[in-house]
């Protein structure tokens, strides 16, 4: 199989690293075909110990050795590890930051320079803030993950819910044919598809829901379905469909209202990623969600009520200190 680079091997990045290793995780031998770039207490424990992964509702607790683990560009570029995929993990916010790294590493005229990138991250936008680094369109591509998994502790991930991982349909038939391989043989389900864009709002109307109202009201993603905010989420989803509508994607406001109840019903007992940022005092991706929504509303000059009341006070309390420490 091609090398893999996970770049940002966080709670999905470390994941997507036993998903798409060679080697079982249970053979104790080390993984060569994928390298885990993260941050250095995670990646340290991971060449210490390796990378354990709970299967919550399974009973099982696997463990993975990586032959290539690198807590910054620089052990890269030490090292012989030259991947043709780099699939990219980072929140959204620090994807800026990541173009600017690469553009000072010189990775992308040496080990990197023939490398494909998947951004398979929340929100939308990112193809755009990735242009920076004026690489061919044919060479960037975008991916969402449909999966509850937790970052327990350095070194060990949870696995709350399987889902799928839907790519752009333009990735080469090799690499299709690898990394259907791949997730078939671990159990989980990929697609490639060709309305992208309409799987990515998808996954932005749920997003939009239950990420800044568990995060709000610090409860698990069942208080979506509460009948005390069903007008609040009813306002919000209106607003983002139309948003989607003139971006070509005409979806009907009582069918998306179904969908989304669907994904929290299913996920009820998950703590979105949202709450877990504003637990753990981090940056939340508020602007890459309902700010998305709020730039593209203001663009086409519909109004966004819902979203900007969201968005102001998911804002106002990740800027709050003392909201931080509020338990589940």
């Amino acid at each position: 199989m091609s090398d893999i680079l996970i770049y940002g091997a966080g709670a999905i990045g470390s994941f997507l690293g036993y998903l798409l290793a060679e080697v079982p995780a249970d053979e104790g031998r080390n993984v060569r075909n994928v390298a885990l770039l993260g941050r250095a207490g995670h990646i340290r424990t991971i060449r210490e110990r390796g990378l354990q992964i709970d299967m919550t509702g399974q009973a099982l607790k696997k463990m993975l050795y990586f032959e290539h683990c690198f807590a910054c560009l620089e052990e890269l570029n030490a090292s012989n590890f030259a991947p043709k995929l780099v699939i990219v993990c980072v929140k959204t916010h620090a994807l800026p930051a990541l173009c600017q790294e690469l553009l000072q590493s010189g990775l992308l005229q040496s080990r990197l320079k023939d490398a494909t990138f998947i951004l398979l991250m929340n929100g939308m936008g990112n193809r755009d803030v990735f242009r920076m680094l004026n690489l061919p369109a044919s060479r960037v591509l975008e991916g969402i993950a449909i999966m509850g998994v937790r970052f327990a502790e350095n070194g060990r991930i949870e696995l709350k819910g399987m889902g799928k991982t839907v790519l752009e349909d333009e990735i080469k038939e090799l690499e299709k044919r690898e990394l259907t391989e791949r997730f078939v043989e671990k159990g989980f389900e990929i697609e490639f598809s060709k309305n992208f864009k309409e799987q990515q709002y998808g996954k932005l109307f749920a997003n939009a829901a239950i990420n800044p109202i568990t995060a709000l009201t610090c409860q698990k993603n069942s208080i979506v379905l509460s009948q005390a905010l069903r007008n609040t989420v009813i306002g919000l989803i209106s607003e983002a469909v139309k948003v989607a509508a003139k971006d070509g994607i005409m979806r009907d406001e009582k069918e998306v209202l179904k969908e989304v109840y669907s994904v929290a019903e299913k996920t009820r007992a998950n703590t979105s990623s949202m709450l877990q940022d504003v637990l753990n005092g981090k940056k939340t991706e508020i602007d890459a969600i309902n700010g998305y929504i709020i730039r593209q509303a203001k663009k086409h000059g519909i109004d966004a009520p819902v979203n900007e009341a969201l968005y102001e006070l998911v804002k106002a309390r990740t800027e709050n200190d003392a909201s931080r420490s509020l338990p589940l």
